[in-house]
């Protein structure tokens, strides 16, 4: 129920001799409930899109590791080869082995670093995926507090109106916890 439609029962209620002060803190507490709900729905799709750009990250970042490790044991191959075949130019097929040596011990680093770099995409992504899971089950106890209360303006029942008060700060709370994520 969005606030416009709350304030237009309430307005309905007050005309028919039935509204009051308790009719207003109940539409005060469906409306601030309901933009709880609208700022956690953001952030849940803000962690959701950040989960989903460090995968990709990630899956790059594997890319660039596997192409050059492939290199890297092509020219190992490469090296072998020349090592076993005849030759007529012994300095050439040496200076040949010695820079494929160089390159292969430049690549071992870089290598390394892509590895690592992958690793912490892919913490990343499980982070965000855990605040996106936390923001998620708020959203929903937010949403589901939004309707407890808005059930009390139908039926006068304030055990509706406490439970769904309770819902959303349980909602809050677990959105909250977001914070604690490392």
């Amino acid at each position: 129920m969005e606030p416009e439609e709350i304030n237009e029962f309430s307005n309905k209620m007050k005309e028919a001799g039935e509204g009051g002060e308790s009719l207003k803190a109940i539409s005060l507490a469906i409306s601030i409930l309901a933009v709880l709900v609208a700022l956690v729905t953001v952030l849940g799709h803000r962690s959701h899109t950040e989960a989903v750009l460090s995968q990709a990250r990630a899956g790059d970042m594997w890319n660039e590791y596997q192409a050059r490790k492939i290199r890297f044991d092509q020219i190992t191959v490469e090296m072998d080869l020349l090592g076993l075949q005849p030759n007529s130019n012994g300095d050439a097929v040496e200076k040949k082995l010695e820079a494929d040596r160089s390159l292969q011990e430049k690549w071992k680093d870089q290598l390394t670093e892509e590895q690592n770099k992958a690793h912490e995409f892919e913490l990343d992504v499980e982070h965000a995926e855990n605040k996106a899971l936390r923001l998620d089950i708020g959203e929903a106890l937010l949403q589901i507090g939004v309707v407890l209360c808005s059930v009390t303006l139908f039926t006068r029942r304030k055990l509706y109106f406490f439970m769904g008060l309770g819902l959303g700060v349980a909602g809050v709370i677990v959105a909250a916890s977001v914070l604690l994520l490392k």
